[in-house]
């Protein structure tokens, strides 16, 4: 069996690679943007969220290709997210992934038309009969992808911390911005893999769940690496939450108790897994990776 390492470098290849195809750039003035939207979204990145959708489709012997085009949609779309959040409006950062963020590298009506792109572009590639031969799957697809991504799920979380700071959170205010804003993608990506596959309603709600708990504590750990972490090794500046006014899990539990925290989520979500054997063992490798990662 592959290493995680390898797996990882892998998926990274394969949705590099139909995120190439799926991005081609076109003549006229347009190409503009699509060149914008190719440097958010290639050339870097954990690829985190794609290797959760290949991983879970591989449990039911899903075609890798049909599995890395949804992979890819879901990159353009957290890609998306990243390009609006950079901008001066929102969490005005120039850097991202150790380059500048794209409205530096364009220019912010740019960068905002390229996340616009890459937004409805991921929604088109679930909808396309090559990701999928049943109509029914690509449907749920694109409803799950809604939901996780819009004013119930990650658009809802940034807006809620964008009117949080300054103020004073409990830690289950906390719990759902994060579930909201960084977990509902995340637990989506687990769940593509099982609507690819049809799995089963039980196999469907154990990847959830694992999609959830690894969702919340990825989220910690981003929180522990603002405070903890370089901006070599992260790619971005960071203690910007403490800079902002931003509660964090962090700020309310203290670094210790919230690396707990951290582990135990990574410990459940791998719990979830049980009953799919060593199928699985890539996917709670990484639930492990999730809380020790660096970067």
């Amino acid at each position: 069996m592959t290493s995680l390492n390898e797996a990882l470098a892998q998926t990274a290849h394969d949705v590099e690679r139909a995120l190439d195809d799926l991005l081609p750039i076109p003549e006229g003035a347009e190409a503009r943007v699509v060149e914008a939207m190719r440097y958010a979204v290639l050339g870097g990145g954990k690829r985190m969220r794609a290797f959760m959708v290949m991983e879970t489709a591989a449990l039911f012997g899903v075609d890798r290709r049909c599995s890395a085009r949804v992979a890819a949609s879901i990159e353009m779309l957290h890609a998306y997210s990243l390009v609006h959040d950079d901008l001066p409006a929102m969490d005005d950062d120039d850097m991202r992934r150790g380059k500048p963020s794209t409205h530096k590298a364009f220019d912010e009506a740019t960068a905002i038309l390229a996340g616009d792109a890459l937004l409805t572009r991921a929604f088109e590639v679930l909808a396309e009969p090559d990701t999928h031969s049943n109509p029914d799957a690509r449907c749920e697809l694109v409803l799950a992808l809604g939901k996780a991504s819009g004013a119930h799920g990650m658009v809802g979380g940034q807006m809620i911390d964008i009117a949080s700071e300054g103020k004073t959170l409990t830690a289950d205010e906390i719990g759902r911005l994060q579930a909201l804003k960084t977990g509902r993608l995340i637990q989506y990506s687990a769940e593509a893999g099982a609507i690819l596959g049809r799995a089963n309603q039980m196999q469907r709600h154990l990847l959830v769940c694992y999609g959830r708990d690894v969702g919340a504590a990825f989220q910690i750990a981003d929180d522990i690496l603002d405070v903890e972490g370089s901006a070599e090794d992260v790619g971005k500046a960071t203690g910007k939450d403490a800079a902002a006014g931003k509660a964090t899990l962090v700020s309310i539990l203290g670094l210790e108790r919230a690396k707990l925290q951290a582990d135990m989520l990574a410990k459940q979500a791998a719990e979830h897994l049980d009953s799919f054997g060593d199928k699985a063992a890539h996917l709670r490798a990484l639930a492990a990776l999730v809380v020790a990662r660096k970067n």
